[in-house]
């Protein structure tokens, strides 16, 4: 399964973007999903993470309220709208494909990963 991440770019604070990861197959419509970030200098980070069927979702608490997971198994893609950007939030930002049709917010958990896309917010 390849992953391929689309839709980062330079926004300034307070404006959304809308990332998109597209899977090579349909094999990611029974697992979940999920987003990490990776900031220069430091760890890759939980971001979001959505079931097989996208009824469950799951936030870091850095994002509730403002980034929303989001899936659609008919086009083997998901989402992850970001409002309200901040400086912060600037990262590399990747998706993956879990081992379980529920995702969780550990790495290891997953085991396909996209190469990233680079979110950059001006303040």
């Amino acid at each position: 399964v390849q992953l391929q991440a689309s839709g980062g770019g330079l926004v300034q604070a307070g404006g959304s973007l809308r990332l998109s990861c597209a899977a090579s197959r349909r094999t990611s419509s029974n697992n979940g999903m999920g987003w990490f970030r990776q900031a220069p200098g430091k760890e890759r980070d939980f971001v979001a993470a959505i079931s097989w069927n996208g009824r469950y979702t799951s936030y870091a608490d850095s994002v509730k309220g403002r980034f929303t997971i989001s899936r659609d198994n008919a086009v083997n893609t998901m989402y992850l709208q970001m409002n309200s950007l901040k400086p912060e939030d600037t990262a590399v930002y990747y998706c993956a494909i879990a081992r379980k049709a529920v995702a969780g917010s550990g790495a290891d958990g997953y085991n396909y990963w996209g190469q990233g896309t680079q979110v950059t917010v001006s303040s």
